[in-house]
């Protein structure tokens, strides 16, 4: 199993718990050493990276390296997710790699992750292996390769 400094967790933001179910059995397939959290809502993501909220007190909880966030989720969305992320302290998004992964086939959503510091790349879902396994070697230097 390979390892990646600074990839503890990989956080799935998405509304469909099914499609989250997906995502957390692709991340597991690719034989890297990581927790997987899967999260319903974009407010419940930024309390894990605060810990605040349920997840307060739970500083423990491994961190989040990559966040594959959904666009189209009801209340707060991908869009109002980032917006609020940019706001957070340094410390609570140091070594994050934000990827949108979504459904999404407006041109503009593409263009507008494209202009958006915190968003490191923009997928269509479904989620696959390789395009996991990209990401994690182009952001993270792996430690250790059994």
């Amino acid at each position: 199993m390979k390892r990646y400094k600074d990839l503890d967790c990989v956080l799935l933001v998405d509304d469909d718990v099914s499609t989250n179910f997906i995502h957390r059995r692709i991340v597991e397939n690719t034989k890297i050493n990581v927790d997987v959290k899967e999260i319903s809502s974009a407010k419940e993501a930024l309390d894990y990276l605060t810990y605040s909220g349920k997840y307060e007190n739970m500083e423990h909880a491994p961190k989040a390296g990559i966040i594959f966030l959904d666009i189209n989720m009801p209340g707060m969305n991908g869009w109002d997710f980032i917006a609020e992320y940019k706001k957070l302290d340094e410390k609570h998004k140091a070594r994050i790699v934000v990827v949108m992964l979504t459904t999404s086939l407006n041109p503009d959503d593409e263009q507008h992750a494209a202009n958006v510091e915190e968003i490191a790349t923009y997928l269509h879902k479904p989620l696959n292996m390789e395009a996991f396994a990209k990401i994690a070697d182009k952001y993270f230097e792996v430690i250790n390769e059994e």
